[in-house]
């Protein structure tokens, strides 16, 4: 192309250029370069939006809005137990490029209605606490979604190398978002940013259009990888209960989610111990999350991919546990700030970069209705119910007298079986990718041995 006779570099120099520098941070190739963008940008509205939905609730939580923790946890799992059996009907009858899309443009107009009566002040506490619940099923159902569909889209091959760099757009996502809200919140009003996560939510389905074509013209999927997946409502438990992997994977999440909730209620008890200036302390904790997020985008973009594919998935899968049962024995040896500090660090930033990203490779390796299905119901239900379950649980052992070293022990046997459960499925996911050796020829079958 030409300016004034002076010869100037064309669309497609530009894109080399942006391969390039794309290239830096992740093993792509040039056919996988714009499905890499669109999943990046995909992942980085999804959070973004939540990131600026989620102080909204915080507020409202602070303001005393939001009270009894403990049965909203159980109103979202029970919420869950309604939601997965329609999300699996639908995606029964439809296929991905339409459901998707619906399903976020449902999420839409829920938005839009907690809008008007936040905005019109209509009983707020119970809006309070109805949006609290919608969030916790919201967040844990965009994302489960957003992980199947990439598990639908790329192959197994491609999610190793890919998959950390995809999952950095979340993280980053979840930093912008947060400095969205803390610079527009009060020229803006709190209430007015939910607008900005609506275009943000109809920008991840635009994206789930653009990931479409891409399968179907440049990765060369069959119309059956993409049109319904079938099948009955509840298959997917189905499929958890008969398959030990499924059934492995859903047993990983629910140990996850158990040593986060004693981690939280650990994080709760020695806050509280600590007595005043609670200002200074929340100023604390929002840094430290504001640098774990930081962490953990440096290793999704620079270490992830390299990781997984280097080292296999057995030491993607492994850290996050380890980290886990070690933090939780220095809690046990010293209780104090700094430690708990420390442990969430790392633990996020090993969870976030390598830990998550390596179970969504997982999912690559079973069946279309397993994605959808039983990962909808893993992701969500298992999650939950888990959960819920410990919150209670946690109570009970406080109740009984067992202090902040007795709780961080007690939560060590869980990091461990966590750590043997990943290191099962990483097994797994081995011998399925391993080839088929060629069968050998077969000897002449006698006519006698042919009979019998």
């Amino acid at each position: 192309m030409e300016v004034l006779g002076i010869r100037c570099p064309g669309p497609r120099w530009a894109a080399h250029v942006n391969s390039s520098i794309l290239r830096r941070f992740v093993d792509v190739r040039d056919e996988e370069v714009g499905a890499v963008r669109w999943s990046f940008l995909y992942f980085f509205t999804l959070m973004c939006g939540y990131a600026i939905l989620r102080p909204i609730r915080n507020e409202m939580g602070t303001a005393g809005s939001v009270k009894g923790l403990d049965w909203l946890f159980t109103a979202t799992f029970l919420v869950m137990l309604a939601a997965v059996p329609a999300f699996s009907a639908l995606v029964s009858r439809w296929p991905r490029r339409v459901v998707i899309p619906r399903i976020y443009r449902f999420f839409l107009l829920n938005l839009l209605g907690f809008f008007v009566l936040l905005k019109l002040g209509v009983a707020r506490e119970t809006v309070a606490r109805v949006f609290y619940v919608w969030l916790s099923v919201y967040n844990l159902f965009v994302v489960s979604i957003f992980w199947s569909f990439m598990a639908d889209v790329f192959a197994s091959g491609q999610s190793k190398r890919l998959f950390g760099f995809i999952a950095a757009g979340g993280t980053t996502g979840m930093l912008v978002g947060p400095f969205l809200v803390g610079r527009l919140a009060e020229p803006v009003g709190p209430v007015n940013l939910i607008l900005i996560s609506v275009v943000l939510l109809e920008v991840s389905a635009q994206c789930v259009r653009r990931l479409s074509g891409w399968a179907q013209d440049v990765q060369q999927q069959p119309a059956a990888a993409q049109g319904p997946v079938g099948g009955g409502v509840l298959a997917g438990l189905r499929l958890i209960v008969t398959s030990p992997f499924l059934l492995a994977l859903g047993l990983q999440v629910l140990l996850y989610a158990a040593t986060s909730t004693f981690l939280y209620f650990q994080e709760v008890r020695l806050v509280a111990a600590l007595g005043s200036d609670a200002a200074s302390r929340t100023a604390l904790f929002g840094d430290i999350d504001f640098y774990v997020q930081l962490a953990t985008l440096g290793l999704q973009t620079l270490v992830t991919g390299r990781v997984i594919s280097w080292l296999g998935l057995g030491a993607g899968l492994a850290v996050a546990p380890v980290v886990t049962g070690l933090g939780f024995l220095g809690m046990a040896a010293m209780p104090v700030l700094t430690v708990l500090i420390l442990f969430k660090a790392v633990r996020g930033a090993s969870h976030y970069a390598l830990e998550r990203p390596s179970r969504e490779v997982l999912f690559t390796t079973v069946d279309r209705e397993a994605r959808y299905k039983s990962k909808s119901f893993i992701d969500t239900v298992v999650y939950r119910g888990s959960d819920t379950v410990s919150a209670w649980l946690q109570g009970g052992l406080a109740k009984l007298g067992l202090g902040m070293t007795g709780l961080s022990l007690a939560a060590v046997p869980l990091a461990g079986l966590w750590l043997g459960v990943s290191l099962y499925l990483a097994r797994h996911q081995r011998r399925q990718a391993e080839p088929v050796p060629a069968a050998a020829p077969e000897a002449p079958v006698s006519e006698e041995v042919a009979a019998r």
